[in-house]
């Protein structure tokens, strides 16, 4: 019964269903959800540092019930998506446009990019088509080639883009992760395509299909609900896939591997995410924040996954560490001496 508390995970996207259907000002309803409730919340209830015996990790992993939970966020982000094209089409209060894009985009980041994240790193067919199937609607297919092949490869090394540097601020690491990713993901397909000798027109350039189906998804959307639809459904997009960068931002600002004497970087350690076990954040977000236990063995399911030993610590939980990062005097009054500490910086 104590597993039911993943439930929780859809309750941002419930947020923004009753917020959108009733319209007015509750189209903020996920906003406050989100960045106030969830961090009000967080600051109360006391963190979960659970450890599995060998035993508990073999029945949560072959419990379908935390599979069904992830599947089960592919209907319900492509209905939310929707609805809300369908509603805007018929909304003229720009602070109504404004509320339904943010709460959209806000459910098409932690129900769709976050949840094809986990699926990502799945060996099935099935799991991957759903996790690429939920990257679509944000426009950032590409992140299933960077993210696999190249992130959990360079984290925590300048070579990787979604590795945030000391001192850098969040809309810098926007740009620069935002660029630098794709253009990566382009790098590892034409490598991957070398090495099974393949062409570039060869059905294995999966860079090509993921261009044409999100091509063929905006002109779906412009034919069925014309231009400014279109263009908010792009800024949905956007916003959904900078919530995730911002996540990016947050798990490993200023951490860095060290470099062995054979001139290569150590194997990725748990200090070298930033962790966090705030409860709230944790089951919304399908364990996401334990990420130091993700990077440290990337196949683990999301319900297995534990807080490590020697995992630096996050002071708030992700919602509100998030929200922190939006303001960089206040992110690096309270991060900078928590990244000098553990990596032995001298500023």
């Amino acid at each position: 019964m104590k597993d039911l508390k993943y439930l929780m995970s859809y309750s941002i996207a419930f947020t923004a269903l009753l917020g959108i259907l009733i319209g007015g000002h509750f189209v903020y309803l996920t906003v406050i959800y989100t960045f106030i409730f969830i961090p009000i919340l967080e600051l109360n209830l006391k963190q979960n540092n659970e450890i599995y015996s060998e035993d508990d990790k073999m029945n949560r992993n072959l419990d379908p019930f935390f599979d069904i939970l992830l599947y089960l966020n592919l209907p319900l982000v492509y209905g939310i998506f929707f609805l809300s094209l369908n509603t805007l089409i018929n909304t003229d209060s720009t602070s109504e446009i404004i509320g339904i894009i943010l709460s959209a985009s806000i459910v098409m980041a932690t129900n769709g990019i976050n949840v094809g994240h986990e699926l990502g790193h799945r060996k099935s067919l099935l799991s991957r088509i759903v996790s690429k199937l939920l990257y679509l609607p944000c426009q950032y297919m590409h992140f299933f080639i960077e993210h696999n092949y190249g992130h959990h490869v360079n984290v925590a090394t300048p070579n990787d883009p979604a590795t945030a540097k000391y001192k850098q601020n969040l809309y810098s690491f926007w740009i620069s992760s935002v660029t630098k990713t794709y253009i990566s993901a382009w790098k590892i397909q034409l490598k991957l395509l070398k090495v099974s000798k393949q062409s570039f027109l060869s059905y294995k350039n999966d860079m090509i299909f993921y261009t044409l189906f999100q091509f063929l998804f905006l002109i779906f959307i412009y034919l069925n609900y014309g231009l400014i639809i279109t263009i908010y459904s792009i800024i949905m997009s956007i916003i959904s896939f900078l919530f995730l960068e911002t996540i990016n931002y947050v798990e490993h600002y200023g951490l860095l591997r060290k470099i062995k004497p054979n001139g290569k970087y150590e194997r990725v350690k748990p200090h070298h995410s930033w962790n966090s076990n705030h409860t709230v954040g944790r089951i919304v977000l399908y364990e996401l924040t334990r990420h130091s236990d993700h990077h440290f063995k990337a196949s683990k399911k999301y319900q297995v996954l534990e807080s490590l030993e020697n995992s630096p610590q996050l002071p708030y939980g992700y919602p509100t560490s998030i929200l922190i990062s939006f303001f960089p005097p206040l992110w690096f009054k309270i991060m900078n001496p928590l990244v000098r500490d553990h990596m032995e910086y001298n500023d």
